[in-house]
């Protein structure tokens, strides 16, 4: 697993970096919400899958 910091999209189309281990899980429903282990729920353009590859070492 790659530890490395992540860049995502939010809904508003800022651009925001995440520690992969800050995520707790992530819901498609349909929006893509990313909740992180402190509780904290962001909304994010990337699909679930999108975001599975970028954690995991993908481009």
């Amino acid at each position: 697993m790659n530890s490395g910091i992540i860049e995502l999209t939010k809904l508003d189309t800022r651009k925001i970096l995440i520690n992969p281990a800050a995520i707790e899980s992530v819901e498609a429903n349909p929006d893509t919400v990313i909740i992180l282990t402190t509780g904290r729920k962001l909304l994010v353009k990337e699909k679930l899958e999108e975001i599975y590859t970028k954690i995991n070492g993908g481009l």
